[in-house]
């Protein structure tokens, strides 16, 4: 499967997740975490799905009983922490200015 668009929403949707790899996530929470409205959320949670980084499963509650609609609840897969992790490192890496000496000092290289 091709990888995911990496926009800078997508990044921090995958930060989110990956404070609590093995938790169950749901697009609301994040869009309030995150402060990014449920219209980019959801989106980013589809791509991340389609994937194979994000698996999804409907929670199954009464929605009578709860006073709720029923949650999607999202986690990363094994693959889709470690793809995560790896875009990430290589974001802060491209961000991160780098040193050298070339002369008398100091310069980025």
């Amino acid at each position: 499967m091709a990888a995911p668009r990496m926009t800078l929403q997508t990044q921090r949707v995958l930060a989110a997740m990956l404070e609590n790899p093995l938790g169950q996530h749901y697009g609301l929470e994040l869009s309030r975490r995150l402060v990014l409205p449920t219209g980019s959320i959801y989106p980013i949670l589809a791509r991340l799905e389609r994937a194979g980084w994000v698996s999804s499963r409907w929670e199954e509650i009464d929605p009578v009983a709860t006073g709720r609609r029923p949650r999607r609840y999202y986690h990363l897969t094994g693959t889709g922490a470690e793809q995560a992790r790896r875009e990430l490192d290589q974001t802060v890496r491209s961000i991160t200015p780098r040193w050298g000496v070339a002369g008398s000092g100091e310069v980025p290289v």
